[in-house]
């Protein structure tokens, strides 16, 4: 086992031959490469397998020992300077390392499908794995300096995943956003980094802890220089997870496919910042101002997310929402110091969001068939309706994840949501008043999108209501052989015969297959005020895709047992998977593992949290789905979505609220006009400074001497009639200007 522990800092990188060999083929055999490109599916889920299968063998001995390994070595010594890298094993990375790996394995299974046909394919592979490296050696790093490496390049992969499809605008904006908004937390967490090996001299989370209990035993401790690096390191962790003010590159992560949502900004990169709280919590703890702050940070973000999320049209950003409200009740967790709740709601949510994450990217996989590839179209809640009886499967599975995220028993957000909710009494009224409200709006919105998506009637006329004739569009970028044929400017499909359809990002054509003439469904002839036009209904997908599906659903259903708060022995003692697995961590943190609940006392706050979320449910359903259900007439819903048809469709809130919501709080307003406009005016008014001032100056030197020099010139020419008119000239300046003063009586002579 010793031996086990020893090597396993080849963890971090047994997914790395993946990229490596996709960026060698495509250098050296680029045809063959990409002929065989299905191909690196396989390796890409058999290396993360083999790393899933050491990850529960090393959580297991965490469960039997209750014991935390580190293994270090010196990279570089110098004097008194000492760079150490390894790896660490505890209860956190444990944790950490199983969520990376199993969500991770399910999304490359899903993606296999979702991206068969994506002239991207290889890349995208060789993205996630190189991202699979870079999010498991953050969580192994056994000091400050390797988690910050790692960290960026998290943040690279992230940028190059949201802006896959580079060629759309929007996600090329929305990656850049991305990345400049993590360079300010992460600039954050490079000074608080160095000023704690300032005060420490040490990068070494075992050595800066054992610092940190020595000052304070010695009242030497520089509460102020410290209170500032950990505000710093907070930062950092501030930005990744999309917590208030910092948030706002999480909804337009959006832009980038599906798996990538579910992947990276629902389940494991998103919790890289809930990843080092809970590394740094024996560090921040001893400073209750910080405590504080992480805590009011957390429920800020809460409320914001949940009441950001309402009016959302995008099934998507509604959901990357609500990832950033549940984001901040695990931050909040971390501020009140229950380090329990938050890694257990980081579980839960982890694989509830993933499975609804992927059940939209099936939805939008659907919709695509009908709409073309239009992500205003084929994301837009407003347009779907009736689903159920087309994608039954993903009904199912969208519908367990949701119920989960409202904090319906027994399903696995229950459990944890509501250990975080009994903290906050505790804790703060205020935070708890604030938490439970949330809850509530969780399950409004969360049921506003199922309702939205799943019930009603299938608005197929709305897929035509701008007056175009429609023709049956498949969903995403062909692979094959060139076909001499272009597409219009908007790079819509042409209504192409069944044996050509176009790429959607390059303006060529592209011979479709045999598999993929298979995948397109009969059409369907609707007759609509006369003119016959051609639709064809969502269907379900794909194998690969649902089996990941419901993989997650048995997660969403189960994982809450390893977390119960009911399996006692006969002294009392926590006998339940997570907190056996957490005990050595939690002792490190002087907290008490024996947090027992009585049947009675449990019923009782349940009862109260799951009630309001079933007012939230209530809400949803008097709301929309009797009303979105009987719009059924083409010229009402043509008025409809001139008026804005989320207010018709059942937001009977405040138009402030609405507006509020759906224009996203106008936080991203007010950063374009005092940050993007207010950068760009100094930069105007310091280009005027530099050319008009500075410029100026230098050019009025040398206009200066060339007049000068021009005018001496005239003076030495060798005339003598010139030197005596310049003579005679000045002679009479100076009788002038005598006259002038001498009449003015100032006879100074």
């Amino acid at each position: 086992m010793e031996y086990t522990y020893q090597y396993s800092w080849i963890i971090p990188f047994i997914p790395l031959p993946v990229p490596m060999l996709i960026g060698v083929g495509l250098l050296l055999f680029p045809t063959a490469t990409k002929n065989l490109r299905r191909m690196w599916a396989f390796p890409s889920i058999l290396l993360l397998s083999i790393v899933m299968i050491l990850s529960v063998y090393l959580s297991i001995q965490q469960i039997n020992r209750s014991f935390i390994y580190q293994y270090v070595w010196s990279w570089t010594i110098n004097n008194d300077f000492s760079l150490e890298f390894g790896h660490l094993i505890d209860p956190l990375t444990s944790i950490m390392l199983i969520l990376i790996t199993t969500v991770g394995i399910l999304v490359l299974f899903y993606s296999d499908n979702y991206m068969s046909h994506d002239q991207g394919y290889l890349r995208f592979f060789a993205y996630m794995s190189f991202f699979n490296t870079s999010m498991l050696g953050l969580v192994t790093s056994s000091n400050l300096i390797q988690i910050y490496i790692f960290w960026e390049l998290v943040g690279m992969c992230s940028y190059l995943l949201i802006g896959f499809w580079f060629t759309r605008p929007s996600a090329a904006t929305a990656c850049q956003k991305a990345f400049i908004t993590n360079r300010v937390g992460d600039f954050g967490l490079l000074l608080g980094i160095l000023g704690l090996y300032w005060i420490t001299g040490s990068f070494e989370f075992r050595d800066l802890f054992q610092i940190f209990n020595n000052l304070i035993y010695n009242n030497e401790l520089p509460f102020l220089f410290l209170t500032l690096c950990a505000f710093l390191l907070f930062a950092g962790a501030v930005a990744k997870s999309a917590q208030f003010p910092l948030h706002v590159w999480l909804p337009d992560a959006m832009e980038g496919p599906t798996p990538i949502s579910a992947l990276i900004h629902a389940a494991t990169m998103v919790a890289a910042g809930i990843f080092l709280v809970a590394r740094l919590l024996p560090f921040f703890i001893i400073i209750p101002y910080i405590m504080n702050f992480i805590s009011l940070i957390g429920i800020i973000t809460v409320l914001l997310g949940a009441t950001l999320a309402l009016a959302q049209k995008d099934i998507k950003k509604g959901l990357a929402y609500s990832t950033m409200s549940q984001l901040g009740y695990m931050m909040l967790a971390l501020g009140m110091g229950s380090y329990r709740a938050a890694l257990f709601h980081l579980i839960t949510h982890a694989y509830s969001k993933a499975l609804l994450f992927l059940g939209s990217g099936s939805i939008i996989h659907s919709m695509e068939a009908i709409v073309g590839y239009s992500p205003d179209k084929s994301q837009n809640m407003i347009l779907m309706g009736g689903l159920k009886k087309h994608v039954p499967i993903t009904k199912t599975a969208f519908l367990v994840g949701t119920l989960s995220l409202c904090g319906i028993p027994p399903l696995a957000c229950f459990w944890s949501k509501d250990e975080i909710i009994n903290d906050s009494w505790l804790y703060s009224p205020i935070f708890a008043i604030i938490a439970c409200s949330t809850a509530g709006l969780t399950a409004f919105y969360m049921f506003r999108i199922y309702l939205l998506t799943f019930e009603g009637h299938f608005n197929v006329h709305f897929q035509n209501y701008s007056g175009q004739k429609s023709s049956s569009y498949y969903s995403i970028s062909l692979w094959g052989k060139e076909v001499p044929k272009t597409i219009n400017k908007n790079f819509r499909l042409l209504a192409m015969n069944n044996n050509e359809r176009a790429s959607f990002f390059w303006n060529k054509t592209y011979q479709i297959g045999s598999n993929v003439k298979n995948r397109i469904r009969p059409f369907i002839t609707i007759t609509h005020f006369g003119n016959k036009n051609t639709f064809s209904y969502p269907h379900e997908s794909d194998n690969t895709m649902l089996f990941s599906m419901v993989i997650l659903v048995l997660f969403t259903l189960f994982v809450g047992v390893v977390g119960i708060p009911f399996s006692f022995n006969q002294e009392g003692i926590h006998l339940d998977i997570l907190s056996r697995l957490l005990n050595p961590s939690i002792n490190l943190l002087h907290q008490n593992s024996n947090n027992s609940m009585d049947w009675y006392e449990f019923v009782t706050n349940a009862s109260f949290s799951v009630s309001i979320a079933f007012f939230g449910i209530f809400i949803a359903s008097f709301l929309y789905k009797p009303i979105y259900s009987s719009l059924q007439n083409l010229n009402l819903l043509n008025s409809f979505s001139k008026r804005g048809p989320n207010r018709i469709l059942g937001d009977k809130i405040t138009n402030g609220i609405y507006d509020w919501s759906y224009n996203c709080g106008y936080i991203d307003a007010f950063y374009t006009i005092s940050l993007t406009q207010g950068i760009r005016g100094l930069a105007e008014l310091t280009h005027f400074f530099d050319r008009r001032v500075i410029d100026g100056i230098t050019n009025g030197f040398g206009l200066t001497s060339f007049f000068f020099g021009e005018g001496i010139k005239y003076v030495g020419g060798g005339r003598i009639s010139s030197y005596l008119l310049l003579y005679l000239l000045f002679v009479l300046i100076f009788l002038l200007i005598y006259s002038f003063l001498y009449f003015l009586n100032l006879n100074f002579l």
